[in-house]
């Protein structure tokens, strides 16, 4: 494959689909999120990625902490991932997802739903936004 230029953390983010597509042909969309949850973690570091789960993170306000939130995985220290066992992501779960990518240092964040008739990930990159101090869905 060929690298594209500017793709933050492309051989990881290239690692996290993979790690997905094997859980998804074990499991498809057949157990709960804790399962699920727990194979990822095999199959991400079966990928040769380092895998913290249930990872607090500081949420930041003006460089400040205000919170903590407790986000299911932090792939290699720069990759926020959440993982989801539903029907489908809806519009407020993205909305949250941006809000935590957003007050927290990451960059880049995966919201991964293993969903009973596909694998949904949207990969989310909080990097520019962050300069600008957008708010997306």
């Amino acid at each position: 494959m060929k690298k594209i230029e500017g793709y933050l953390y492309e051989e990881e983010s290239k690692k996290i689909r993979t790690a997905c597509e094997a859980v998804w042909r074990e499991f498809g969309g057949s157990f709960k999120e804790t399962i699920v949850d727990r194979a990822l973690t095999i199959a991400l570091r079966k990928q040769g990625l380092q895998v913290e789960d249930q990872k607090r993170i500081d949420i930041l306000y003006e460089g400040q902490k205000v919170g903590t939130y407790v986000v299911d995985k932090v792939v290699d220290g720069v990759i926020a991932i959440e993982v989801k066992c539903k029907p489908f992501i809806t519009v407020e779960d993205k909305r949250q997802f941006w809000r935590y990518l957003k007050g927290s240092q990451y960059r880049i964040g995966y919201l991964i739903n293993f969903g009973p008739h596909k694998t949904e990930l949207l990969r989310r990159v909080y990097d520019k936004a962050r300069a600008r101090g957008a708010l997306g869905a």
